[in-house]
């Protein structure tokens, strides 16, 4: 009976990794299914996926920067009836809202979430963002907005450091601003031109590589400064 309990845990845990490895790389189609079923609930449903991905540390996985592209070349297509500002304004506030509760969660439970076993919260994630607020001071609530997994653990780290909530308040709304402004412009401008929409989850999968290049650029430097 356990066996067969976890043959169906095993199954479903990979039904559920293969969903959203689909709807990552095909957030565009995902994105008009979303809009055709539920109109103007959409706003709803994608201001959810951005609270939670910087609102709860262990949600670094969901797609922030492809969402935001996909999101404002859907708003170009002029037919869902969603509105470029009101999507914009409404998702800066799940940013920022997300983040804050994220620093309140970092300043409740500390640091000692994270440990080497633990296969999402890692200790490294800690280590490596409590690194890149060392370098980078209170700028890096900003940069960080712009880096997967960094942008969900970063206001985490900064609650663990107890950084001043109102200097903290102050770079996330900047850099909160600064995200989703950025790719949701990107994505009306650029989202529906022709070679664009031929090959949207190559351009998606570019985005979260050169996403992921500071990330990795970080892992990789004290291993060549060392040899």
């Amino acid at each position: 009976m356990i066996f067969l309990f976890l043959d169906v845990f095993k199954a479903l845990i990979l039904e559920i990794i293969s969903f959203i490895f689909d709807f990552i790389l095909h957030i565009d189609q995902h994105l008009v299914s979303i809009v055709s079923e539920y109109q103007t609930w959409t706003y709803l449903i994608l201001f959810l996926i951005i609270f939670a991905e910087t609102g709860f540390v262990v949600t670094p996985f969901l797609p922030g920067d492809s969402l935001l592209f996909a999101a404002g070349a859907l708003v170009a297509k002029g037919d869902t009836g969603l509105n470029l500002y009101l999507l914009a304004l409404l998702l800066l506030i799940a940013a920022v809202l997300g983040n804050t509760l994220n620093y309140y969660l970092g300043s409740h439970f500390g640091k000692k979430v994270f440990k080497p076993e633990n296969r999402i919260l890692k200790l490294e994630y800690y280590q490596k963002t409590q690194a890149f607020f060392e370098q980078h001071g209170a700028k890096a609530v900003i940069f960080s907005r712009f880096l997967p997994i960094f942008r969900t653990v970063a206001p985490f780290v900064a609650g663990v450091g107890h950084m001043p909530l109102k200097k903290y308040s102050l770079y996330n709304f900047i850099g909160g601003l600064s995200w989703i402004v950025s790719f949701l412009v990107l994505g009306y401008f650029f989202g529906n031109l022709p070679v664009v929409k031929q090959h949207f989850s190559l351009v998606v999968l570019g985005i979260i590589i050169v996403s992921l290049l500071p990330a990795v650029y970080a892992a990789l430097k004290p291993k060549f400064s060392k040899s």
